[in-house]
């Protein structure tokens, strides 16, 4: 599984990140390197504004690859872009909360996870969601809900 993580939604799930931004890119880059190895999962991260000193665009920190959006754009460009070259789309998780992105990646076949739920997974909280139970469904269980919506045996 690969992960393609849109930073500062992510960094805007915790109350006054926004005070000292370079730590918080530079904590969430260790909360994400600490989920890729637990996860043993491919972690990519973009940042908005001008890239950090020590970890320029396309540097990789503790296995967690780090791109930041192009001067006068924003992550969310950036963060299409990667999605449009992605070759493996069925396994790629985009987190974001920004309603646009996440419609437009939709589109392109790629999972979405929000923000919030991913913050909870890099805390520990819930780990992923388990997989959907698969039911057989029984011949007596479809005449049942066929009558319950008005439909006639006849009616098939």
């Amino acid at each position: 599984m690969s992960y393609l993580v849109d930073g500062n939604n992510v960094m805007a799930q915790r109350v006054g990140w926004h005070r000292d931004k370079p730590r918080a890119r530079r904590t969430l880059m260790d909360e994400l390197a600490d989920f890729a190895a637990r996860k043993h999962a491919r972690v990519t991260v973009v940042f908005d504004g001008a890239p950090e000193a020590h970890f320029p665009d396309g540097a990789t920190y503790r296995g967690v690859k780090l791109h930041y959006a192009a001067r006068g754009s924003n992550a969310d460009e950036r963060i299409k872009s990667l999605v449009e070259r992605a070759r493996e789309r069925r396994t790629l998780r985009v987190v974001t909360s920004d309603r646009a992105l996440a419609d437009y990646v939709r589109r392109c076949g790629v999972e979405v996870v929000r923000s919030g739920d991913f913050r909870r997974l890099l805390e520990g909280e819930g780990g992923e969601a388990p997989p959907e139970e698969k039911r057989e469904v029984r011949p007596d269980d479809t005449a049942h809900w066929l009558r319950y919506f008005g439909v006639e045996a006849d009616d098939e």
